[in-house]
């Protein structure tokens, strides 16, 4: 059973940084795309980052030149650096692994969400 565990949200100001962490067990991490989703209240699911197993990356508009996917193959994590935070940024942010080595697959797992909250 794959799990995903994400951790670095939290309680930042804007014009901050976080860098969130996330955690993968059972399954061959490096060969699936992983990305970050999140979800404000009230609103729907949405893109934030993607990563395909050879490293490609794909962003939403909002948070191109500001965030930052990466992947760690040999310590099984994908990061997601969040720089120059917004207060539209606050969300609970989720992980996921696809079925696949590219992003354009469907997503397969989610991690449990970890709260960034944006705010002075």
């Amino acid at each position: 059973q794959v799990q995903l565990v994400e951790s670095g949200g939290g309680l930042v100001q804007p014009g901050g940084s976080l860098r969130l962490s996330c955690a993968a067990s059972g399954s061959i991490f490096s060969i699936y795309a992983m990305g970050w989703y999140r979800q404000a209240p009230g609103k729907q699911r949405e893109l934030v980052a993607a990563i395909s197993s050879v490293s490609s990356t794909n962003y939403a508009d909002s948070v191109k030149g500001r965030f930052t996917i990466s992947r760690d193959n040999a310590k099984n994590t994908v990061y997601l650096q969040m720089n120059s935070l917004k207060p539209e940024d606050t969300a609970v942010y989720y992980c996921t692994q696809h079925y696949s080595g590219t992003y354009y697959s469907n997503i397969h797992y989610w991690g449990q969400g970890t709260q960034v909250t944006v705010s002075s």
